[in-house]
């Protein structure tokens, strides 16, 4: 029986699982790590770079590593959150004919779930060499406030990373599970806090024992898409880059 993998595509991480003898086992790539860098990079000899190796590199190549993409999935070029991200990334983000916000690198244009995929192959590698057999299905989590368009998307990405996406689950939801909330008997509702590496969201979570099964319900969720850990990160270099400045009277930043 084929095994169907279990990925969270994260902003800046990404991680895959697998049930092993009933449980889940998140695996280690080939690194050694559990988690991986959500980063793709097209290196100078056009060489693609994914995960740890295209983050190393991030510095002397900022213009041609992708990060944070997940941001971009979905949605359209002149939407807010897109503006805010053009002076943010070191990388250029165009408007696509269809109006979808692209990215562009090595003078190549991209939508944002090829950036996806490069990072699915990598999680499908590593559910493949752990278990030794093609691995063609898999369930990908994502943010409760993703619109349909993302949820498309990021299926979409799947299926260029050679994946049949059997489900797209609310990550709310998978942490309940994780935390093994569905053994819990009665009708409840629950919050769910997910600081992430690019969002921080909350969702009300309703469980409800039907016919003998758990049922998940997201009854409301909100969030701030650009408040993680990439903006706390961004906001400590900002402020640092100013005591320099103050002190040395140089800008780092240029």
């Amino acid at each position: 029986m084929a095994s169907i993998i279990g990925i969270d595509l994260g902003t800046t991480n990404s991680c895959v699982a697998v049930m092993d003898g009933g449980k889940p086992k998140v695996l280690e790539n080939s690194e050694g790590d559990r988690t991986t860098p959500s980063v793709v990079a097209f290196s100078v000899d056009d060489e693609v770079l994914v995960g740890q190796s295209a983050k190393r590199q991030a510095v002397t190549n900022p213009h041609n590593t992708i990060f944070a993409s997940k941001r971009l999935i979905g949605r359209k070029f002149e939407e807010d959150v897109v503006q805010r991200d053009l002076d943010l990334m070191p990388y250029k983000i165009v408007k696509a004919k269809n109006g979808d916000a692209w990215i562009e690198a090595k003078d190549k244009q991209m939508a944002p779930p090829e950036v996806s995929a490069r990072v699915l192959q990598k999680m499908k590698q590593t559910a493949e060499s752990y278990l030794g057999t093609d691995v063609t299905e898999a369930v990908i989590t994502v943010p409760a406030y993703f619109n349909d368009s993302q949820r498309q998307a990021t299926k979409d990405a799947g299926r260029i990373a050679g994946l049949e996406v059997k489900r797209i689950i609310n990550e709310p939801t998978a942490a309940a599970l994780a935390y093994g909330l569905e053994k819990q008997q009665g009708d409840r509702k629950i919050a769910v806090y997910d600081l992430g590496g690019g969002t921080f969201d909350f969702s009300i979570i309703e469980i409800a024992d039907v016919d003998g099964e758990h049922q998940f319900e997201v009854l409301a969720t909100n969030g701030d898409t650009f408040l993680g850990g990439e903006d706390f990160d961004r906001r400590l270099i900002d402020y640092l880059a100013d005591e320099f400045k103050k002190d040395q009277g140089m800008d780092l930043r240029g």
